[in-house]
């Protein structure tokens, strides 16, 4: 089975390399072309655009980083859609807006193709391993065709249900962890500002009911003041309005979504937008004077 991947970027290359090291032929395209030559010397072919990569390939994946994005990749010239056979797999691996997700299916249903979305959760490290959580919409049948696949880039792949539920779990997930985040970076500001050790605190709470995943990835690097990003303020902010955008088309109220969208675009003015979303812990420097990491 031959599959094609559009966008290597933090998530797409490791994601590619994991499909090379199960065995699948692929082959990729990015405008980054270190990226590419990365991949090529793992293993993969490479092209110049979507079209070619649809064309030879039986199952086309993008993971790209916004809705213009994919629906260029896919909808545009030179695009997916320009070269895909009727009877070909697109799995849209980008977080994006679960409309963006319904339209382009659409399109792709008229020229007899299908389609699913699946974006991630976990970030560049899980990627690395391939232990991702894979959240996926669109058809059930077609969902199981591509599961084995999916494996291959993730831990886990939950069927969510039809076109467009993948991204909106994905967003589900984006907000519970900018929220995650931000509580982190605030309590661990409290705990420094009232003179008790945060690795302390961290070893004393992360096995109670406040732990989580997200405490023991982030806290650590708010405690190194290590920001380097494994997902971006730039990216979850995109989340953010996406998330805001659905929110407001179907009535959900999502007050604290809100604040924290404020809290990541003030880091933005701030020329943070490259930082790991851990850089909250930035936000609550800036307005305590304490930072807590030494």
């Amino acid at each position: 089975m031959k599959i094609g991947f559009i966008g290597l970027g933090i998530m797409g290359k490791p994601m590619s390399i994991n499909l090379l090291k199960a065995g699948y032929e692929l082959t990729v395209y990015d405008i980054n072309k270190t990226s590419v030559d990365e991949v090529v010397a793992a293993g993969a072919a490479s092209t110049n655009t979507s079209a070619k990569v649809a064309e030879q390939s039986d199952i086309i994946i993008t993971m790209l980083p916004n809705s213009p994005h994919v629906k260029n990749a896919v909808m545009g010239e030179s695009g997916v859609l320009e070269g895909a056979k009727s009877g070909s797999i697109l799995i849209d691996m980008s977080s994006i807006a679960p409309i963006a997700s319904q339209e382009i299916e659409k399109a792709c249903a008229e020229k007899g193709v299908h389609m699913i979305d699946a974006p991630v959760s976990g970030g560049e490290p899980k990627a690395v391993d391939g232990t991702l959580s894979i959240m996926v919409g669109g058809n059930k049948e077609i969902y199981e065709q591509v599961r084995d696949i999916l494996l291959c880039m993730g831990a886990s792949a939950v069927y969510c249900g039809t076109i467009g539920a993948g991204n909106t779990t994905k967003l589900a997930n984006q907000v519970v962890v900018a929220l995650n985040i931000a509580a982190c970076a605030e309590a661990f500001t409290l705990a420094k500002k009232a003179g008790v050790d945060p690795e302390s605190v961290f070893n004393a709470i992360k096995g109670g009911l406040a732990g989580s995943t997200v405490m023991n990835a982030k806290v650590p690097m708010m405690m190194e003041n290590n920001f380097k990003p494994g997902f971006k303020i730039d990216l979850h902010i995109k989340d953010l309005n996406n998330a805001l955008d659905t929110a407001h088309e179907v009535g959900a109220p999502l007050p604290l979504t809100s604040q924290v969208m404020e809290m990541f675009q003030t880091l933005h003015a701030d020329h943070c937008g490259g930082d790991d979303h851990s850089a909250l812990a930035k936000y609550y420097a800036k307005i305590s004077g304490t930072v807590i990491g030494d």
